[in-house]
Order: C-alpha cells, then structure tokens, then sequence
C-alpha cells in the first residue's frame, strides 16, 4: 500500500489537473484557478486521510491482535518516524508513541510500539539491547497499564 503522503499528494495533482483543464475550457480567470488550486489543497489531505484510515483498520481486522512494545533507553533526539522505520524492518507497524514531559515537551526517552502480534517476538529479538543512534535499546513486551482512580471523584 501507498503511504498516506504519497496518496495525498497524488490526490492533489489529480485536483491540479482538474483545475487546469477547468481553466482552459472555460476561460476562468487565474485567480479562480489558484482559488480551486488552494481548496483541493485541503481536500486532499482529509480525502487521503479516510483511505488510509479505511486501510489501515481492514489491515488491522485482517493482521489480527496488535500488541505494544515498550522501547526504553531512546535517544532524545529520535522521532517517531525514525523509530517506525527502525521496527518496520521487522514487522507490521500500527503506531508509535514517544512520550513527553507535560511541563517541558521534550522526550523523556522511551516510547510504545504497536505492532502485530505475530511480529512481536522478531522486533524483540532483534532490537533488545542493540545500539541506535548510539544508545542501548531496551525492547519488551509492554505491560497493562493497572486501571487509574480518580482521586477527585471519591467525595
């Protein structure tokens, strides 16, 4: 499957296109053109967005369980789609969140993959305890995250 940008950007060639020859057949002026040219802009991101979305959750139904990693020990310079590439090699990627300080926003070090399950076991194995971007990685199964009480509901 094509990324998300590619299609996205392949949509707004196609609304280019569309322009253009709307602009030629009827004569519109070149502002107008530019106008339908700056609309399809924004069109195209959203109509990119729901194919993938449809694709991705049919992959998801069709892939089965996904479970998430837990990667520790990340470099603080690392995105999330140099990590997304670095398992990607190993498997299917579903998600990937890097988790941030609430005060600061910068990266605390650690994140969480999710990727399919029958991917898990290769990801592990291959990346615990090898270097990226010259830190140590630290990758495992991800634990349950234990249910969280609200301390302002108890009166």
């Amino acid at each position: 499957m094509k990324s998300p940008q590619i299609l996205t950007v392949i949509i707004a060639a196609v609304f280019a296109i569309i322009a253009f020859i709307l602009a030629s057949a009827v004569a519109l002026s070149p502002i107008l053109t530019a106008g339908l040219v700056f609309v399809s802009a924004f069109i195209a991101p959203l109509i990119g967005t729901s194919n993938s979305a449809q694709a991705s959750s049919s992959s998801n139904a069709s892939n089965g369980d996904v479970k998430t990693l837990y990667v520790g020990n990340l470099p603080y310079r690392a995105n999330e789609t140099v990590v997304r590439e670095l398992f990607a090699t190993y498997g299917l990627v579903h998600s990937v969140r890097l988790m941030k300080d609430k005060h600061t926003g910068k990266r605390r070090g650690f994140g969480f993959v999710e990727m399919a399950a029958n991917d898990l076991d290769k990801a592990i194995n291959a990346l615990n305890d090898t270097e990226f971007q010259q830190r140590t990685l630290k990758v495992r199964e991800a634990k349950e995250r234990p249910e969280r009480v609200d301390s302002n509901q108890g009166s």
